[in-house]
């Protein structure tokens, strides 16, 4: 089976990065300070004011970060774990406090694939799955793992490659739901250390060897074929019994079995150029002979009164 190549993952940021961002507050903090520095120069008619105001500003602007409604802000001062900020705007001592990470706290989707991984019974797979996750605990996410997105994704991709390594083939095709359920528990079990927990996870994508798929695929129908004849012979049992109870009704009640038999020859003769071959014996059982007969010479009479 040729190898697949592989999907590329979205690309998360990791907890760790800094994230630098420039907001409105920070703006106007700046502007503010170069606008007194200007005035104090214009005044004193010297250019240091200003410099001294572009400088604070720069400083000052350092201060103030906004988080958004769903973010929170890891803040450290000198190093040492000072607290959560957010969502909103939020103040931070220049050079001593830092923002480490903003911790997204939405639900989150990772891919993730394991790749011609062994099932119990030796069958190579290729699974595709979506994980949906999410940080309920940003100060764990935080000091707990260096990257929780990462941590995450390789957990999940274990976790998938564990239970595909101890199921067979035809649970992995047929009990998808199960499957889901203790993939979910195991990766959950993994990352709640990490404050992260799982909402779900969905297979989207179970791919087999295309030769096992043939076989699969001629094993089914050979069933299907069997199961085909196996109902056509109870069919046929069911109609012979039937058969055998209208013969034991038709026996002891002639007059029925002639009702029947011209009920038969009528559907069969009301079809506008029909043919029927009726055997003699039958005619002879219905008592029809001496009324065919009958029946026969006076179209022969009228066909020569006709004639002559």
């Amino acid at each position: 089976m040729p190898k697949r190549k592989s999907r590329k993952r979205a690309l998360v940021k990791p907890a760790s990065q800094v994230d630098v961002r420039v907001n409105v507050v920070s703006i106007v903090i700046l502007l503010a300070s170069i606008a007194a520095g200007a005035t104090a120069s214009i005044s004193q008619r010297n250019p240091a004011g200003i410099i001294i105001g572009v400088v604070v500003g720069l400083i000052l602007m350092q201060s103030a970060k906004i988080a958004r409604q769903w973010e929170r802000a890891v803040v450290l001062r000198l190093g040492k774990y000072q607290g959560l900020r957010g969502p909103g705007l939020f103040w931070i001592v220049p050079f001593i406090d830092t923002v480490t990470s903003w911790i997204d706290q939405r639900v989150i989707t990772t891919n993730f694939n394991a790749e011609e991984t062994l099932t119990s019974d030796t069958v190579p797979v290729n699974v595709d799955a979506v994980l949906f996750w999410m940080v309920y605990d940003p100060e764990k996410a935080a000091l707990e793992v260096q990257d929780y997105a990462r941590a995450v994704s390789w957990a999940a991709q274990t976790a998938l490659r564990d239970i595909i390594g101890r199921t067979s083939l035809t649970d992995l095709l047929r009990g998808r739901e199960r499957i889901e359920g203790e993939l979910q528990k195991l990766i959950d079990d993994r990352c709640t250390p990490w404050g992260v927990t799982v909402q779900s996870v969905e297979m989207r994508d179970v791919v087999i060897p295309s030769s096992l798929q043939d076989a699969m695929s001629r094993e089914a129908q050979a069933s299907r074929e069997k199961q085909a004849r196996i109902i056509l012979g109870q069919a046929e049992v069911e109609i012979a019994t039937l058969f055998q109870e209208a013969a034991r009704s038709y026996h002891d009640n002639p007059t029925a079995l002639h009702l029947r038999a011209m009920n038969i020859l009528y559907e069969g003769l009301k079809e506008k150029g029909a043919l029927m071959l009726v055997p003699s014996t039958a005619v002879e059982s219905m008592g029809l002979g001496g009324l065919l007969g009958a029946a026969a010479t006076r179209q022969t009479k009228l066909s020569q009164g006709e004639g002559a």
